[in-house]
């Protein structure tokens, strides 16, 4: 028997490549574990996600609700001013989060953040 006789091309190819590295374009997001810079970046995003959400939800719930706390108004107009600011400001909180994060997780690998 010499030498590669019974390799066949799809079983030589499968697996890392030698020396344990990962194929071209095989990002350590995709394969493999994070490095600690990709770690400390997610963490960054995170908070910076949920700071930032917090934040737009504020001004959005001042805007809709101010009004009802600040002047007298009738009281079904300031319940529905208050949930309506409440349910507003929720959905600016998820919705600016929620982009924020799916921006961060598809930027190209190479953009030179990390």
């Amino acid at each position: 028997m010499g030498s590669g006789s019974g390799d066949s091309p799809a079983r030589r190819d499968s697996g890392p490549a030698p020396g344990g590295r990962s194929a071209p374009g095989d990002g350590p997001a995709r394969r493999g574990r994070r490095t600690q810079a990709e770690r400390d970046a997610i963490t960054i995003e995170i908070g910076y996600a949920l700071f930032s959400g917090m934040f737009a939800a504020a001004l959005v719930y001042g805007a809709v609700a101010g009004p009802a706390l600040l002047f007298a108004l009738p009281h079904r107009v300031e319940q529905a001013l208050v949930l309506g600011g409440s349910v507003l400001a929720a959905t600016v909180f998820a919705l600016r989060a929620t982009h924020l994060l799916w921006r961060f997780l598809r930027r190209p690998s190479d953009d030179g953040g990390l």
